[in-house]
């Protein structure tokens, strides 16, 4: 016989306490993003000068965005951040999981003493002088591959990678080694193609990652066709402290927008796209942090 579910008066008013908090901390949390939103479509000049805009633009312009697509040098920093996100995130992956698809493998000779080199590099590093002195020494300074071959290979996502080939059956590989094929074979026509939730998920961690990156551009480019749309955002906040941006020509911009407008409109224009995609790709997120956990 169905029963009805007896909650306690205890368990409402934590469900209910529970629910507040979340409310509140989803506020917290959207609510930043709404006022950058807000005031990058008030018209600058207002915005400084009356404030207290939170909700809804007061004095409704489209001059922030405009003033900001005419420096031409935003459209090319969006090219080289679109670039790099895809190609850098491919060679990413192809290389982490060919790596990794080696240390899945038992037979691999001294495969703990390479764990435990890799170990010891997700907590130390070389520091910024001897790694900026290294890419001079590899002619890497203030070219497009300063964002492609350092980031090649990551020992955290091989360690995701090598707990999900491990999972593999090995009736696979052994069928395929029957048929002739070698072990790239192997890697490329069958691990691979089974494993398109971890390729998924160790894609999107690196994607996401080379298009917030401005350190890289900030630090080992100095030419602005190489500079990537995270370091033009930090341009542009670092020039606005003098409440007046310079154009692409050289001359004033429209006085009706300021440092502070245009900062926020290039803030919007540069999380926009990542922060629309994000929503889609969560589920792969949260699935990367349970591989290797279950088997099923």
């Amino acid at each position: 016989m169905w029963t009805r579910d007896r909650r306690t008066r205890g368990d409402m008013i934590f469900d209910n306490l529970n629910m507040i908090g979340m409310l509140l901390i989803c506020f917290a949390t959207l609510y930043p993003i709404w006022y950058v939103l807000v005031n990058s479509f008030n018209e600058g000049k207002d915005a400084m000068t009356g404030g207290n805009i939170y909700w809804i633009p007061r004095d409704f312009s489209f001059e922030n965005y405009t003033t900001v697509f005419k420096n031409a040098g935003i459209m090319t920093a969006m090219g080289i951040t679109v670039a790099k996100t895809l190609i850098g995130t491919a060679i990413h992956v192809f290389f982490t999981a060919m790596v990794a698809y080696a240390f899945s493998r038992k037979e691999l000779i001294f495969k703990n003493y390479y764990m435990i080199i890799g170990t010891v590099t997700l907590f130390f590093n070389g520091g910024m002088i001897p790694t900026y002195l290294w890419f001079r020494d590899l002619g890497l300074l203030d070219t497009f591959g300063v964002y492609i071959y350092p980031a090649m290979f990551s020992f955290f996502d091989l360690i995701i990678f090598v707990a999900f080939f491990r999972e593999i059956p090995d009736g696979l590989e052994e069928a395929a080694k029957i048929d002739g094929a070698n072990d790239f074979s192997i890697f490329v026509r069958i691990v691979l193609p089974v494993s398109l939730p971890v390729v998924a998920t160790i894609a999107l961690f690196h994607g996401v990652w080379q298009w917030n990156d401005y350190f890289t551009g900030l630090l080992y480019t100095n030419s602005e066709k190489l500079q990537p749309i995270q370091t033009f955002l930090y341009r542009v906040i670092a020039q606005s402290s003098s409440n007046q941006i310079v154009g692409a020509t050289g001359g004033a911009i429209n006085r009706t927008v300021t440092g502070q407008s245009i900062k926020l409109a290039t803030m919007v224009i540069t999380t926009l796209p990542i922060v629309l995609a994000y929503p889609f790709l969560q589920r792969y997120f949260v699935k990367g942090l349970m591989i290797g956990s279950l088997k099923g």
